[in-house]
Formats: C-alpha cells, structure tokens, sequence
C-alpha cells in the first residue's frame, strides 16, 4: 500500500489547463489511485480547502468526489466514517475542519472553543459534544 498527498487527489481531480504539465501529471495520479492507496485525514482536511478555496468547487461536488474516494475499495481513507459525518456538517453550513474538529471530539465531554460561529453553527447541527465558550474567572 502507498500513501498520496494532497496534489495527487487534486490533480486526479482537477484538469488544470492553464498548467502544461497537468495533462501528464493528470495520467500519472490515475495510475498511481489505481494501487492499493491510503489517505490520511490531514491529506482529506487539506484537499476540501484546496477543492473550495483553490478551484471553487461547490460542497456537493466536493462531498460526491470524497464519497466516492471513501467507497472505492482498493482506497483506504483513514476514519472514513468521521470524514463522511464531516462532509455531512459541512454540506449544512460548517466549515469543514472545524466539522472535522467536532466529530473527532464526539467522545469527550465538550469541545472549547474562542470560535463563535463554530460554537452557533454547532449548536444547531452537532448535538453530540456540547461546544463551548470558556468565560473568564475573574
């Protein structure tokens, strides 16, 4: 089994015309995803941003690419489950590290944060680790 980065997935993805190298760069990461491949949760945090910030692809296109990655069997996507309730948070509004952050903590007491749009937005969709703001003691 190999492992591959971020800019593996995005160029499997992503057919850049602009760049001249992403035609043969675009066949090598179809070659290399064909593997027995694994995926961190850092290489997944990354390649959402890069899909949303870099390219603008929208969340469902997003969610469906990683879907799809996460059922391929011969790809192993690590905690998987926790990226699909992620891309699940994240298709109702969250951010989706922050999504990530929650669904990773779902066995805690609470989650702390400065964050009070994190706090709002999972207050409403992620019942399961009360988010919280820490007051000051004085």
């Amino acid at each position: 089994m190999i492992a591959v980065d971020t800019n593996i997935l995005a160029r499997f993805i992503i057919d850049d015309l602009e760049d001249s190298q992403a035609t043969k760069q675009r066949e090598i990461a179809k070659v290399v995803l064909q593997q027995d491949c694994f995926i961190s949760l850092t290489v997944i945090l990354e390649f959402v941003w890069v899909m949303f910030a870099r390219y603008q692809l929208s969340k469902q296109s997003i969610h469906s690419v990683i879907t799809l990655l996460c059922e391929t069997p011969h790809l192993v996507v690590e905690h998987a489950n926790h990226v699909q309730s992620a891309l699940t948070l994240f298709l109702q509004g969250m951010d989706f590290a922050d999504a990530l952050h929650l669904v990773q903590s779902k066995h805690c007491d609470s989650f702390y944060t400065f964050d009070k749009k994190l706090c709002n937005k999972a207050g409403m969709l992620y019942p399961h680790t009360p988010v919280i703001i820490p007051q000051s003691s004085q």
